[in-house]
């Protein structure tokens, strides 16, 4: 990762990846349209890491670690038509970061750069951005005609990609609340796993 982008790596120590801390203020929000789009072209610029990211092995993982009672048979319907369908084909491969949100963002007086890559790899530029999309605080539309200028890909032809991705996502959210519900007992990943559901029906 260039150093404008995330912190650099100090040593590798018993299965711990030690990388510098980065001074600066984390802010509850994403920034401007602007430095969102920027930041995320700069990354996806750069050289791939070597490793796709695969959705499909997460969704079956998170499905055999939930709790058995909350397995539905929505879930069950969706995961077995997406393994017939397959994960879209990528618009354009990029090195991804796949966790963009406020939290991660450590705004510095030399830009924003971002933390905690841990679920970061290879994938479609169309898949962050449909993460990052889901977002309440994010103007989707805006957010994809500006990336989709930035990168030269034609807006149209990114909106639809974006769309493809995100069921994708939401189940992926879903089904990662479900295994945090079932290792931590929290009710607040079942109500979030709710409203996911809920998103996913709606989209079905």
């Amino acid at each position: 990762i260039p150093t404008g982008i995330g912190p650099q790596p100090v040593c590798l120590a018993e299965g711990w990846l030690i990388v510098e801390w980065l001074d600066g203020e984390v802010k509850s929000e994403l920034p401007s349209l602007q430095a969102l789009t920027s930041l995320l072209y700069d990354l996806h610029r750069q050289h791939c890491f070597g490793w796709r990211i695969s959705l499909l092995p997460l969704l079956e993982h998170y499905w055999k670690n939930a709790a058995s009672e909350r397995r539905s048979l929505l879930w069950l319907r969706l995961l077995k038509q997406m393994k017939r369908q397959g994960e879209p084909k990528p618009l354009r491969l990029a090195p991804l970061h796949m966790d963009v949100h406020a939290g991660n963002l450590v705004n510095q007086p030399d830009g924003i750069k971002l933390i905690d890559w841990e679920y970061a790899g290879d994938g479609d530029v169309a898949l962050e951005l449909a993460a990052i999309t889901l977002d309440s605080n994010v103007d989707s539309e805006r957010l994809v005609h500006a990336y989709a200028q930035l990168s030269h890909i034609p807006p149209e032809a990114l909106a639809r990609q974006v769309a493809r991705w995100q069921p994708w996502v939401i189940m992926l959210m879903a089904s990662w609340y479900e295994c945090r519900w079932s290792q931590t007992q929290d009710r607040t990943f079942i109500t979030l796993a709710d409203e996911a559901w809920s998103q996913l029906r709606d989209k079905n």
